[in-house]
């Protein structure tokens, strides 16, 4: 018994005191992301996630519906735009697209910007598989832009020539045919530039052909006749 009062009279056991719980808990939204100034740099050359099914050979689409998204610089002053169609680009084109304009304007102050991402999964098989089991395996990460696609923008301290001649090697390590935009230029709606009078209304109001007055005297004329003279 006294052992047990020893234990219980122990200085650590008379000295220690309660642990409190805090009986109100700070209301912390659970939908905003917390504060930071380094901002996020997402990979446009691979998404992050991957794909959860695996994607379609596809076809680059053609906007023949009458939109011109994606024709027109939004944030620099110079670009780069795709004439051709049907263009599947890798993300390794891509990347040395990006580092082609890099070196040529070394040295200078500028801002890039990408318009695109790498973000569809392309499936081969060997060459000397048999035709069937199952689509195959990953093999790399490439995009699909539409005719007078937007890749890259530029904007900065850069003259327009330095700029022009870097777009010019950077549209030669791409396949397709490459234009040099510049600021305020028209957008395109399918193939066609919305200038020169052209506008977007016109293209999208129904064409029909030209159909004149049906005459009576033509149409007798025309049919032979059903009794002699």
């Amino acid at each position: 018994m006294a052992a047990k009062h020893i234990s219980a009279l122990h200085p650590s056991r008379i000295f220690s005191a309660p642990r409190l719980r805090c009986l109100f808990t700070p209301l912390i939204p659970t939908h905003l992301r917390p504060f930071s100034s380094t901002p996020s740099n997402p990979d446009w050359l691979s998404p992050k996630a991957g794909e959860s099914s695996k994607s379609r050979k596809g076809k680059p689409r053609v906007p023949t519906g009458g939109s011109t998204r994606g024709t027109t610089l939004v944030w620099g002053d110079y670009g780069l735009r795709l004439l051709d169609h049907d263009r599947r680009i890798s993300a390794s084109q891509l990347k040395i697209a990006d580092e082609t304009i890099k070196k040529r304007l070394r040295g200078t102050k500028y801002r890039l910007y990408h318009r695109v991402a790498a973000n569809i999964g392309v499936y081969t098989s060997g060459n000397d598989q048999r035709m069937g089991k199952g689509k195959g395996s990953f093999d790399y990460w490439a995009c699909r832009p539409h005719v007078s696609k937007i890749l890259f923008e530029l904007k900065g301290d850069v003259h327009e020539q330095v700029v022009r001649d870097a777009f010019r090697m950077a549209g030669n390590k791409l396949p397709g045919l490459w234009e040099f935009v510049r600021k305020g230029d028209p957008a395109v709606m399918g193939i066609t530039k919305l200038s020169d009078g052209v506008t977007e209304e016109s293209l999208r109001r129904a064409r029909m052909p030209e159909v004149g007055v049906p005459s009576l005297s033509a149409t007798a004329e025309r049919l032979p006749a059903t009794t002699g003279p």
